[in-house]
């Protein structure tokens, strides 16, 4: 069973995902009221997700899931703890901002009951929940090559040129489907160098490569070929 913790400072909020989260059979096991006990019930009870709301008392939803993710957190079933940023405005750089956090993704508070358990459910295998050519787009916006940034990922140079080039295609926004028929590869061969690529660079999912890929200078706004 997929286990759940939400932190929004909003109860009527807290009782109306858990409500609908619980009708599919997903567990909410716990709740907080602001960053500050967001940290304690993701360290406490090791949830598969945290639903984080952005703006809360004390400590808002960035500064928590950093705080969070900064401890690799695992679940009681050994994987990583994602955590998933809700949100009532849809700014770019509280998205950016999100994902450079850590964030799997993000949810704006109006989002359906079916969206809501889809992307739950979601995260929950790995996936990142922001398609990668949105994250193309807040990552030009609001980042640019840095040597001192790049050194943060010298881990970058681990990779094979193949894996450099597969990072390179999906920083442009490239699905695997289509990352497979532009390297005339299969299917299953992109997905094992993802996962290799991840692996490598100790990354949590496809959102965070891409916005990787801009930091160290892989790609840049004007051009998507290695650098």
């Amino acid at each position: 069973m997929t286990r759940v913790v939400i932190a929004d400072d909003q109860a009527l909020v807290r009782t109306g995902f858990t409500m609908i989260l619980a009708a599919e059979g997903i567990e909410v096991v716990g709740h907080a009221a602001n960053g500050a006990e967001a940290v304690a019930a993701t360290r406490r009870l090791r949830p598969d997700v945290v639903l984080m709301d952005i703006r809360m008392p004390e400590m808002d939803g960035l500064e928590a899931t950093r705080r969070i993710l900064s401890d690799a957190p695992v679940t009681t079933s050994g994987d990583p703890v994602r955590v998933v940023i809700l949100t009532t405005f849809d700014l770019d750089q509280y998205v950016y901002a999100a994902l450079t956090a850590g964030a799997s993704g993000f949810l704006l508070k109006d989002v359906t009951p079916d969206h809501l358990i889809h992307a739950v459910r979601q995260v929950r295998e790995g996936d990142a929940l922001l398609a990668p050519a949105i994250t193309r787009r807040l990552v030009e916006r609001f980042t640019r090559a840095d040597p001192e940034q790049a050194s943060l990922h010298r881990d970058l140079a681990a990779l094979t040129p193949r894996e450099r080039e597969v990072l390179t295609l999906l920083a442009g926004g490239l699905s695997n489907l289509e990352l497979a028929a532009e390297l005339q590869l299969s299917e299953a061969t992109v997905k094992t160098h993802v996962t290799r690529i991840l692996t490598k660079l100790g990354l949590r999912d496809r959102v965070q490569a891409v916005v990787v890929a801009y930091e160290t200078g892989l790609v840049t706004p004007t051009a998507r070929r290695p650098a």
